[in-house]
């Protein structure tokens, strides 16, 4: 399990993998090269190949764990991961179980409801910000930071009504609040229907239908092109995550989609 965009493992998916491990699941979480724990430069610059490639790194890392069964390999992502781990089922014949929280499926339905928090001047002046540090950091050098998250009205990747606050409350020692400005040209290409066709393993997406930074309706879409089992929450984007009301409804749902599929007698905790 690897968090969404631009977090980090120390930053709310212990209280998940807890649960996990209570029920009898391994665990591992883990942090993206240039975030958080992890090593890897540029520092805080994101790329989905990347993030998608460790992930798989992170398949092959628990599969030689004592004790864990090779055979019987989840993965869990939530809002930007939640994408990634469609694809990295979609190309691997070994996955057994996919948690998809939340998930960010359609790069170009959140920058709408991006952009929307924002007026155009500002939306093009990062647009090119993007760009430039897209090129520089291609070239070797270093990326230009924006924040990941800011109050509404302020510079951000992330601006939306709630957004900074929900952010920092989940941050862990290791989070910080920048990400290289070309992060737009990331989220913008990302399209995850013809992955989650491709699947072939057990399939849950969990849906906020009040969510106002993936919009519910594009998520409903891939999980019908999944053949998912889909559950829906009257909630915002954050309200499934630890601290909030959505919480141990979401995370016990999970816990009896993997038990169901994967019949688990014993759990740890690896971090």
């Amino acid at each position: 399990m690897a968090h969404g965009f631009g977090g980090t493992k120390d930053s709310g998916l212990e209280p998940f993998a807890q649960r996990f491990a209570a029920a009898g699941i391994d665990v591992l979480a883990f942090d993206y090269r240039g975030f958080g724990a992890s090593g890897g430069v540029p520092r805080q610059s994101l790329s989905v190949r990347r993030q998608i490639d460790d992930y798989n790194a992170a398949v092959e890392a628990a599969k030689t764990l004592d004790g864990v069964d090779p055979s019987r390999v989840g993965l869990w992502g939530a809002s930007f991961s939640g994408g990634h781990v469609l694809r990295v089922a979609a190309e691997r014949d070994d996955i057994g179980a996919v948690i998809s929280l939340t998930p960010l499926t359609s790069g170009l339905a959140v920058s709408r409801a991006a952009a929307a928090s924002r007026d155009m001047v500002t939306s093009l002046r990062w647009t090119l910000t993007g760009v430039r540090s897209r090129f520089a950091v291609r070239r070797g050098g270093r990326p230009t930071m924006m924040p990941l998250v800011a109050p509404v009205g302020e510079p951000g990747a992330l601006a939306l009504d709630g957004a900074y606050e929900s952010y920092t409350a989940l941050a862990g020692p290791t989070w910080r609040n920048e990400i290289d400005s070309s992060v737009g040209l990331e989220v913008v290409g990302v399209r995850t229907n013809a992955a989650a066709k491709k699947m072939r393993c057990p399939l849950l997406v969990q849906i906020a239908d009040f969510d106002q930074y993936v919009p519910a309706a594009a998520v409903a879409t891939t999980a019908a092109h999944g053949r998912a089992q889909v559950h829906h929450y009257p909630c915002d984007h954050f309200d499934v995550w630890p601290g909030h009301d959505w919480f141990d409804k979401t995370v016990s749902d999970q816990v009896a989609f993997l038990t169901r599929t994967f019949s688990v007698v014993r759990g740890t905790l690896i971090d």
